[in-house]
């Protein structure tokens, strides 16, 4: 199941979302690429699916789906497997990602990406899924790192080691949210370069950029503004230890005219030509400056959530215990 060409780097693309259908069709913006979300065009035959179809004519298309609830203890959807794959097909999509989570139990849906236990059985539970959708697909998955707000008694591994494992077992690969990392980071007080540093880099395909929504306490992976400055330092580094992949901003709340969207994620190439420079200087640099760094990345993250406020994250936010049956 070899996919290397399809996996190329696309560039710099954004998220199609309806407000923008008739400016994308009426002026071909210069994005690179564009992402979908998967269910918004699954049961759609009308103007929004034709709109699609257009559109990737012109444009590489990518699959991002909210709803394969890898993470479930409920029995695969295999209608929606079966729908997804139809669609990847007729827009030819480059490749099909969802998230590292469920969002559904005995029928009922959460509609929210709800986190995964990190340990040995849900690890196994996981790979056999993947394995399953991979096989329904013909295609390998893509996993993203998921925003969270809660952690678990019963992990036995950091999430970045879960990840690893995870695509060692099952040759998926990985979307890394960038933006989902530096907000678990700053809810449950870990080092978020560390987990850069820590994810297999060879196996990331795709890079999310977003901006969140800061209350004090702790973040919400909103995707409602601009990539704050951290994030995109965070970026440059993912940047520089993968050697670049492709790059989308994600903007879903208080979506902006399409100029601004645009504008946004073509900041994107002035932190990756600083990457580059980083990458060419560092040759030589020792693992002090790997620590000079580190803390930076961490106080600002730190900083960053005590806007209004001098309490501390609570370190995690929320710890709950459960067990996958």
């Amino acid at each position: 199941m070899s996919e290397s060409s399809t996996h190329s780097n696309l560039g710099l693309g954004v998220g199609l979302r309806t407000p923008h259908f008739q400016h994308v069709l009426n002026h071909n913006p210069a994005v690179d690429w564009f992402e979908i979300i998967s269910e918004n065009f699954m049961d759609c035959s009308g103007r929004p699916r034709h709109i699609l179809d257009q559109i990737a004519e012109r444009y590489p298309i990518v699959m991002h789906g909210v709803s394969m609830s890898i993470g479930s203890t409920a029995p695969l959807n295999r209608d929606y497997l079966s729908k997804l794959k139809k669609l990847a097909e007729d827009v030819q999509a480059r490749w099909v990602s969802d998230h590292v989570c469920w969002t559904g139990v005995a029928g009922l849906n959460a509609h929210d990406l709800l986190p995964v236990p990190y340990n040995e059985s849900t690890l196994q539970h996981l790979v056999e899924r993947i394995r399953i959708v991979q096989d329904i697909l013909e295609r390998l998955l893509i996993l993203e790192n998921p925003s969270t707000y809660v952690t678990f008694r019963d992990s036995t591994m950091t999430e970045w080691d879960f990840l690893k494992y995870m695509v060692e077992e099952t040759e998926c690969r990985l979307l890394l949210d960038v933006n989902n990392v530096y907000v678990s980071a700053v809810n449950h007080n870990f080092d978020p370069e560390e987990y850069i540093r820590a994810v297999p880099h060879d196996r990331i395909v795709q890079f999310h950029l977003a901006g969140h929504t800061n209350l004090g306490t702790h973040c919400i992976d909103t995707h409602d503004g601009e990539v704050i400055d951290p994030v995109w330092e965070l970026y440059r580094l993912a940047h520089q230890l993968t050697g670049g992949a492709s790059t989308l901003l994600e903007w879903d709340a208080q979506i902006p005219e399409f100029p601004v969207l645009h504008s946004e994620v073509l900041k994107a190439k002035r932190h990756i030509a600083e990457a580059d420079g980083l990458m060419s200087d560092s040759t030589h640099a020792d693992a002090s400056d790997h620590h000079e760094r580190s803390g930076r990345i961490t106080a600002n993250a730190n900083s960053s959530q005590r806007t209004g406020s001098t309490a501390m994250v609570p370190q995690p936010a929320v710890t709950v215990s459960a067990e996958l049956e």
